[in-house]
């Protein structure tokens, strides 16, 4: 009775739902400790809290055929058969990612292609990292993207054969559907059309280096034409060597000032040098003879007092003095 579908369900492509999962693997499921222990007497509400739970996602492993958790959870769902809304917002749950891809399985076994199509193309944009239990029972890494788009191209996902569902294409043309722009055609295009500008000016760079290098050789250079060669005048040239001769002697003349100028102010120096060495020497020597006569009138010294109150306290306890 526990392994039976509920009397009101709808059947799934003609056939009981539960048998969208082989036999053999249906078999096993039955016979799993998970099930027996977990899944015995489970509603559509309680459904929730078991997906939560989930930690990866795949079919059967092992030499025995031992089913994962995901895989008797999605026979549960198949056997209860639980409402659209409820699957739907399995799918459009974006803080567990295994309830999401329960949802979407799900979906993908009992929907129709409209269905698959609507709900599952959006989540191409999810990316996050997914664990995936292999035959074998190792454990790998898949994205979601990965996951969805294994589910709408290929005929078997976790050891259970998806059923067949329309070509996009064949939807589109009947306009059951809208196109599907997809975000990395949106970006590719973009580039093109942001490589196709670099190239248009690339091109009118080059073009416009070419004008500016462009030489009529059918017309002679300016330089090297006797035709345009001007031979220079007698007058002109007298003119040329007077302001030559004139600018000679007026670079001759500001030299010689230049000259006159570091004479004078290196003599100024010069005194300026010899009045404060004299000034130093008197300084220094009034200076140092009042040192002297301050050393002479100066009173004891802080050691000298020191030693004076020590021998003091030492008279008084009956010590040697101490010497200055």
């Amino acid at each position: 009775m526990a392994n039976r579908t509920v009397k009101d369900a709808h059947s799934i492509k003609g056939t009981n739902p539960q048998y969208l999962v082989e036999k053999i693997i249906r078999t096993r499921i039955y016979e799993c400790k998970y099930w027996k222990e977990e899944c015995f007497a489970l509603t559509a509400e309680l459904m929730v809290d078991k997906a939560m739970d989930l930690k990866f996602v795949g079919g059967v492993y092992g030499g025995n055929i031992k089913p994962t958790p995901f895989l008797c959870l999605v026979l549960k769902m198949l056997q209860i058969q639980p409402e659209k809304d409820i699957v739907v917002e399995f799918i459009r749950n974006e803080t567990f990612k295994y309830v999401r891809a329960l949802g979407a399985l799900y979906m993908r076994l009992t929907g129709t292609a409209l269905d698959c199509y609507k709900y599952l193309e959006p989540l191409y944009y999810d990316y996050r990292k997914i664990k995936r239990q292999n035959r074998s029972g190792d454990f790998e890494l898949v994205h979601m993207d990965e996951f969805i788009d294994e589910l709408l191209h290929e005929e078997r996902v976790c050891d259970i054969i998806l059923p067949r569902i329309q070509k996009r294409l064949i939807l589109e043309e009947n306009n059951q559907i809208e196109a599907r722009v997809s975000a990395v055609e949106e970006d590719l295009e973009e580039m093109e059309t942001s490589d196709e500008e670099e190239a248009m000016e690339d091109k009118d760079q080059s073009a416009d280096k070419r004008k500016s290098n462009y030489k009529d050789l059918d017309r002679p250079e300016r330089g090297t034409s006797p035709k345009y060669r001007r031979s220079p005048s007698p007058a002109r040239e007298r003119n040329r060597k007077r302001s030559r001769s004139r600018d000679r002697e007026k670079r001759e003349q500001r030299h010689r000032d230049d000259d006159e100028r570091r004479k004078k102010r290196k003599h100024r120096h010069d005194h300026k040098e010899k009045d404060k060495s004299r000034d130093s020497d008197r300084h220094r020597r009034h200076h140092g003879n009042d040192r002297h006569h301050h050393k002479r009138n100066l009173g004891p010294s802080k050691d000298e007092i020191n030693i004076e109150e020590a021998n003091e306290l030492r008279a008084k306890l009956g010590l040697a003095p101490l010497k200055p």
